[in-house]
């Protein structure tokens, strides 16, 4: 051994690992200094999905290009406010009928539904007094005598099993940069819940609550105050530690203050006043039935652009996750639902997970929720991991995004724009998923939630989007 290799052993090591971070990992546990740089090869280590790019690339870049900067700016520039809610969904929402039920995520049957879609949907047959058990539910929702789509086809979103009715009170928020509207249920709180996919005469009755007494009263109180902006607030929560998706509890606290003065001169007794004022109080997760809709019609205006590789839309049903690109209209491109890794209510272990669900994946589509989670070191609490990954998770978010959001700003990044505007050509170029931080419902119908957690969405909706992009522009 000669003198420079005695050397590099004998001092001590400054090491910088690419690729694998487990290895990186191995030498912080000898206490060795590591800087792990996240590199991963281009089109995920396939070698044809590679020059594929690169063909691409050179084809139509100018278009693409010029089409994602005007898909970004539409992002951008969205005004999402508060207009309303409207007491029934079927008054409000487009398309939606007497007999059909939304929920969340791409298309799917009633045989293909995981648990907590099945329960979801036997309890808004029950909430609808279309049948009076839970089997007689289920009989109906199998007979095909429901009509079964996605929120996303009508202009709505819908958290974790997203189940709307005809029946349920709706938010209605208006992008009024662009004039268009889209809608969400409002938030039943954590546990035993609907979007869960429980169905007990528990949940039935705050739901009928929340339709008789809650949506009613909180609508009075816009009426006098007048519409709310939803892009300040959310701004304002990121400032506060919030992220939009799992972290709401910021914006739920601005909501209130925003309504209160308005909600004490509302026509309602005081006893239930005080019901209405605790019930949002220990919701949390109140406002991201606000976030969703706000980041729903912020993406409406961008989807449809000639050229454009923005992918304005992610979702998940439980069974798949689907996206959507601007370029290539309304169709789905799908693969098959993740495991989310995260934490667990006591009780509670992975074998009771359900797969990835929700159109809550609309936040991090608008910039917020997973991509801003260096605004809410906190969340790690919820999900899982440190503040460090919450700050590298954001950082590695702008690797695949257009461009920065000026209002939604990131104080622990110096204030620097949460990343916004995914774009299809760079998660293939780079390797990078899309962050997204979920909550995690039961794999049975009927129990609820059963934690919170981080999950990657599959490759393969992003490599099928892509060829098909390359398809059509080639």
């Amino acid at each position: 051994m000669n003198s420079s290799e005695n050397k590099l052993f004998g001092d001590n090591l400054n090491v910088i690992n690419i690729g694998l971070p487990s290895f990186a990992d191995t030498l912080r546990d000898q206490n060795t200094p590591v800087a792990h740089v996240d590199w991963r090869p281009a089109a995920f280590g396939d070698a044809e999905l590679a020059a594929l790019l690169e063909t691409a690339k050179k084809h139509n870049s100018e278009l693409r290009e010029k089409a994602n900067k005007e898909a970004a700016k539409k992002i951008l520039d969205a005004q999402p406010v508060i207009v309303g809610i409207a007491k029934r969904a079927k008054d409000v929402v487009p398309g939606l009928k007497d007999n059909m039920i939304l929920h969340a995520g791409p298309p799917v049957s009633w045989e293909n539904m995981c648990g907590a879609m099945r329960g979801g949907m036997i309890g808004g047959i029950l909430f609808e007094e279309l049948a009076a058990t839970p089997e007689e539910a289920e009989k109906l929702a199998a007979s095909g005598k429901i009509v079964f789509e996605p929120c996303h086809h009508h202009d709505a979103v819908g958290p974790m099993a997203g189940i709307l009715t005809p029946s349920m009170p709706v938010w209605i928020i208006e992008n009024q940069t662009y004039g268009c509207r889209a809608f969400c249920s409002l938030n039943e709180g954590l546990g035993k819940v609907l979007r869960y996919g429980a169905y007990s005469e528990e949940v039935l009755s705050r739901l009928r609550w929340m339709r008789d007494v809650l949506a009613p009263t909180l609508n009075q109180a816009l009426e006098l105050h007048g519409e709310i902006n939803l892009r300040s607030l959310i701004a304002q929560a990121l400032q506060m530690g919030d992220e939009g998706h799992n972290r709401n509890r910021a914006g739920t606290s601005l909501f209130i203050r925003e309504l209160a003065p308005f909600l004490v001169k509302c026509n309602i007794d005081t006893d239930e006043l005080s019901k209405i004022f605790t019930f949002l109080h220990n919701n949390d997760h109140f406002f991201l039935n606000l976030t969703m809709p706000a980041a729903k019609s912020s993406t409406m205006p961008a989807n449809n652009i000639e050229g454009s590789s923005l992918i304005p839309v992610m979702a998940r049903n439980g069974t798949e996750f689907g996206i959507q690109v601007s370029g290539l209209g309304d169709e789905w491109f799908t693969g098959p639902a993740s495991v989310v890794e995260g934490l667990y209510l006591p009780g509670f272990s992975a074998d009771d997970a359900g797969l990835d669900i929700g159109d809550s994946v609309i936040t991090e589509t608008s910039g917020i929720g997973g991509f801003a989670m260096a605004a809410a070191p906190a969340i790690v609490q919820f999900v899982g991991g440190t503040p460090d990954d919450a700050l590298e998770t954001t950082r590695r978010m702008y690797e695949i995004t257009l461009s920065e959001h000026p209002a939604y700003q990131v104080p622990a990044l110096g204030f620097r724009g949460t990343p916004v505007g995914i774009d299809l050509f760079k998660i293939i170029e780079t390797g990078i998923l899309p962050a997204i931080n979920t909550g995690i419902a039961h794999k049975n119908p009927g129990i609820g939630m059963v934690g919170a957690g981080l999950v990657k969405p599959p490759r393969e909706c992003f490599v099928k989007a892509f060829k098909a992009f390359v398809k059509n522009y080639k």
